[in-house]
């Protein structure tokens, strides 16, 4: 496919569910600048903040909050997700009536959708960003596979960001023995770039994810690093409207950071300690970081990963309520993520933005 020269508008929504989504939509908005699309960026909460942020002349709209929270106790994470069903199918009843009129207002001629379940249209080529086209949820695993496969089959394309083959960063979570709806895998997604930088941080802990579990973490690692006696450097995962730092003792604190922060700090640490979402996980990898993992409690999507890149012999990780900071020496007997090219290949990637009734227009 030749560069576009019409100037098409396509529509990016990221999930706003932590800010996972949100970020790994950054290298596709970059792409599709770069191909001389125009993307306006549609979302809620901090996941629309941190893209306003990363791209202050690109147009954003808001959307309407699916309302996710998790549970403070794990074991609560699915009844919760059930409670709160009523309110996610409002939100993705009055995001459809939104796109449609959008599609309308702004002439957009496409859609990328990460896991925003309302944005889509039969009008215009619609894409939906997954990496998880079985979605774990205990003994029910089947039943949301299929409910969330089904919904795959509407949209024109399927992007996984991750390798079709072995080895590959999602495992079963990305993968089924076959597909009845176009899926295409685009690689591993990151916006971070690895640089040879002198080591400044002893040990980076980096939190995202949805309140309550996200502050859980913050205060039991706040105590945990007491006893921890290299340089530290925690940054919170809070979106506000002016970034913040303060200095107590070893260890460095911030609010958030931008794109351009956080590679540079991530290039500056010795080790990461995380959670285990699929994202930091692109980003681990890209950068070819050590790190320490530790899943969201009741999120069967990051424990499994979180398993199975022990099993694998790459990250060590532990349960939320079991952690110690003892726990990072384990670190030293693990290989660490394998690293990949997260470049993405437009010479393709696009075409679905340009076929009409099967035929690609240049």
């Amino acid at each position: 496919m030749e560069i576009s020269s019409n100037n098409k508008t396509i529509l990016i929504a990221p999930l706003n569910w932590g800010l996972g989504h949100a970020t790994r939509c950054i290298p596709i908005i970059k792409a599709l600048q770069e191909n001389n699309y125009i993307p306006i960026i549609a979302s809620d909460g901090i996941a629309l903040e941190l893209l306003r942020k990363e791209f202050p002349y690109v147009k954003t709209l808001k959307l309407p909050s699916y309302q996710i929270e998790y549970a403070k106790n794990g074991k609560n994470f699915k009844w919760k997700l059930l409670k709160s069903f009523p309110k996610m199918i409002e939100a993705i009843w009055n995001e459809k009536k939104k796109v449609k009129k959008w599609i309308k207002k702004y002439d957009i001629d496409g859609i990328i959708s990460d896991n925003r379940l309302g944005v889509f249209s039969k009008k215009v080529p619609s894409v939906f960003i997954t990496h998880q086209l079985n979605v774990m949820t205990g003994n029910t695993t089947w039943i949301t596979s299929k409910l969330h496969q089904n919904i795959i089959k509407k949209y024109n394309e399927c992007w996984v960001p991750d390798f079709e083959g072995i080895p590959n960063l999602t495992g079963k979570l990305g993968h089924i023995k076959k597909a009845d709806f176009n899926l295409k895998y685009i690689g591993p997604l990151s916006r971070m770039k690895k640089k040879e930088l002198p080591t400044q941080f002893d040990l980076m802990i980096i939190l995202s994810g949805p309140e309550p579990q996200r502050g859980l973490l913050e205060e039991k690692l706040k105590t945990e690093i007491v006893n921890y006696k290299g340089r530290v450097v925690f940054i919170k995962g809070i979106i506000e409207t002016e970034q913040k730092k303060e200095q107590i003792e070893n260890v460095t604190f911030y609010n958030f950071m931008n794109t351009r922060q956080l590679e540079q700090t991530f290039n500056e640490s010795e080790i990461v300690l995380c959670r285990s979402g699929y994202t930091t996980i692109m980003d681990l990898a890209k950068l070819e970081k050590k790190a320490f993992f530790i899943p969201t409690p009741g999120q069967y999507e990051q424990e499994y990963l979180a398993e199975k890149f022990e099993k694998e012999g790459l990250v060590p990780y532990a349960k939320q309520d079991d952690f110690k900071i003892e726990n990072l020496q384990k670190i030293e007997n693990y290989k660490g993520l394998p690293n990949f090219d997260s470049s993405i290949d437009c010479t393709t990637l696009f075409d679905v933005f340009e076929e009409i009734n099967g035929l690609v227009f240049i």
